[in-house]
């Protein structure tokens, strides 16, 4: 018999490491894993790219006039890896940047673009089997996912792991910098009007500033066997 498949909806402040749980629980179970961060970071480096920000200066005209332009897509490599496509371009690399996390949440607090990517996150949803990460999946995006989770963890510790993530990568980058960066995000996202970050009532609160990966993804499994159970 073809087991029920469930939205699982995680949620939390930048820097968490929402997307590698995310991603590791949906591999382990089958599921589809969608990024909605990358999403974000995808139409902020499209404003970047065609200097509808700059000097801190966002043109919020000229992004309502090009947002029908924009196409964000994600797909799977060939060592099983999921990269964000924007317009067909392949864009993992670029959305990562220090640049992009300047500007995502004042991107991402426009209603117009959070309105145009809920509706695509829906449409992804729609056939359940996901798993899907982001600062408003429970709240928002799907209030009536059967498992919700809130991810957080102390901004130092969160700025440390973003620090070794850059420098693995090759970049050159401030440890201060990353940790002002991610105060100033966790402020911007839980003060914005629209879909502002919060804890969905009925979201269990994953505090990983002090589990190991192992212990984390654990937890995530035994929570999801656990709702299975309960629902089915």
């Amino acid at each position: 018999m073809t087991r029920k498949k469930i939205i699982i909806a995680i949620d939390g402040y930048s820097s968490c490491g929402k997307s590698t749980m995310a991603k590791e629980l949906a591999t382990s179970i089958d599921y589809i894993y969608v990024d909605t961060g990358a999403m974000y970071r995808a139409v902020t480096w499209y404003c970047i790219e065609n200097n509808i920000v700059q000097n801190d200066v966002l043109a919020v005209d000229k992004l309502v006039s090009l947002m029908p332009n924009i196409c964000v897509e994600f797909y799977r490599t060939g060592d099983g890896s999921v990269h964000t496509k924007l317009n067909g371009k392949d864009v993992e690399k670029e959305i990562r940047g220090m640049l992009v996390s300047q500007y995502v949440s004042k991107v991402s607090a426009l209603r117009f673009v959070r309105e145009a990517m809920v509706t695509l996150q829906q449409k992804m949803g729609e056939q359940k089997g996901i798993v899907m990460d982001g600062r408003d999946i429970g709240t928002v995006v799907f209030p009536q996912a059967e498992l919700k989770i809130f991810v957080t963890a102390d901004a130092r510790i969160r700025a440390k792991r973003r620090y070794d993530e850059l420098i693995a990568k090759g970049e050159v980058v401030c440890f201060d910098d990353i940790l002002a960066n991610i105060r100033e995000r966790d402020f911007l996202d839980e003060t914005r009007e629209e879909s502002p970050l919060r804890k969905a009532p009925d979201a269990l609160v994953l505090d990983n500033g002090v589990l190991s990966m192992e212990e984390q993804n654990t937890w995530l499994m035994n929570q999801y066997k656990r709702v299975l159970c309960e629902i089915y």
